[in-house]
């Protein structure tokens, strides 16, 4: 029936009924708090472009593990910022690494923290990008050493880095990591990575791929973050153009058949409609990163007392849950905990 008979605002007139029909919710199990490790004790250093975001070192990793877990949010994902840097991303997957040595320290002081540990070479290359970098064809089967002067001066060789990917997976799962996340968009890293996990006698490692990662201009701080700027040229010939969301459901279905177990849309919202569509699409639980970019403008925002932050906070977090993302990745998950009580 139509007005005046339908009246529509009569289920808004108090918070009670507004609670009563509200459609989404948000809970602190819904988060994954990202946390950046670095070496060293004692060391808190804010991000300067993320405020309220830390480089930890282990003992301060383990300190807000155990608060998060407090309030609910009982899965976090480790970022590492390891002391040295080469061609190979020998700390990614060395039995020391950083990442690595935060994992046995959490697993020893908060053991039902649900660790997820992404699998990615940026943070460890010295170029700074997500594989190995081969010099252009006059000069082939040489690694890169030192930027090239033009980017078309090298390329991101994706067969060679499915080992070191494997090979890191491995490393963190031993070390105490539950879920693997391979983040680097290379092809065949799921299949790849699946197969070295089980034949290392981990087959029950589920692995979260970040399926649809999308080369983003919202990523910046997080560079800042994880030192993880690339020295030379850029991420697009790997990571997914922001125009094309077919080529995402491709992605994703190619990650699901060589055996992820959950999939991860990145960034969230300015891919709102990807994340749906995955959700109407693909039976399997479906993770959203709201990356720093993201976290920064509500920030800078509030900062200028331009908006509410805790009212926006917490509307883009309902949005990216409302979109159909059961999992949310985001640096607000202490502080939405708390307002969720």
């Amino acid at each position: 029936m139509a007005f005046p008979i339908t009246r529509l605002r009569r289920m808004r007139k108090s918070e009670p009924l507004r609670s009563l029909v509200r459609e989404t919710h948000l809970t602190p199990e819904n988060f994954v708090y990202p946390l950046f490790v670095c070496p060293g004790t004692g060391v808190r250093k804010e991000v300067r472009s993320m405020p309220g975001v830390f480089n930890l070192s282990v003992d301060e990793a383990v300190k807000e593990v155990r608060e998060a877990h407090s309030l609910g949010v009982l899965s976090v994902i480790l970022f590492g910022l390891p002391e040295k840097k080469d061609e190979i991303a020998t700390g990614a997957w060395a039995n020391d690494g950083i990442v690595q040595q935060a994992a046995r320290a959490i697993k020893r002081e908060v053991p039902d923290a649900i660790l997820m540990g992404d699998v990615c070479l940026c943070e460890y290359m010295s170029h700074g990008h997500c594989g190995i970098v081969e010099a252009a064809p006059q000069s082939l089967g040489a690694a890169v050493a030192s930027p090239p002067a033009a980017a078309t001066e090298y390329e991101i060789l994706n067969d060679a880095t499915l080992e070191l990917l494997a090979r890191t997976s491995v490393s963190l799962a031993r070390a105490g990591i539950d879920i693997i996340a391979p983040s680097d968009m290379m092809d065949g890293r799921v299949a790849a990575i699946r197969k070295g996990l089980d034949e290392a006698g981990l087959a029950n490692t589920p692995i979260l791929s970040y399926a649809a990662k999308f080369a983003s201009g919202f990523y910046g701080p997080f560079r800042e973050a994880a030192d993880s700027a690339p020295q030379f040229g850029d991420r697009r010939s790997y990571q997914m153009d922001g125009a094309n969301f077919r080529e995402a459901m491709r992605e994703i279905e190619l990650d699901l058949e060589e055996g992820a177990d959950m999939i991860m849309v990145k960034p969230a919202m300015p891919y709102l409609d990807v994340i749906a569509a995955a959700r109407e699409r693909f039976d399997v639980p479906l993770a959203a990163y709201q990356v720093s970019g993201e976290y920064a403008m509500i920030e800078a925002a509030a900062r200028n007392n331009w908006i509410d932050r805790e009212r926006v906070m917490m509307e883009s977090l309902l949005s990216i849950r409302r979109a159909g993302a059961s999992i949310i990745l985001t640096y607000y998950a202490k502080e939405a905990a708390r307002l969720l009580g």
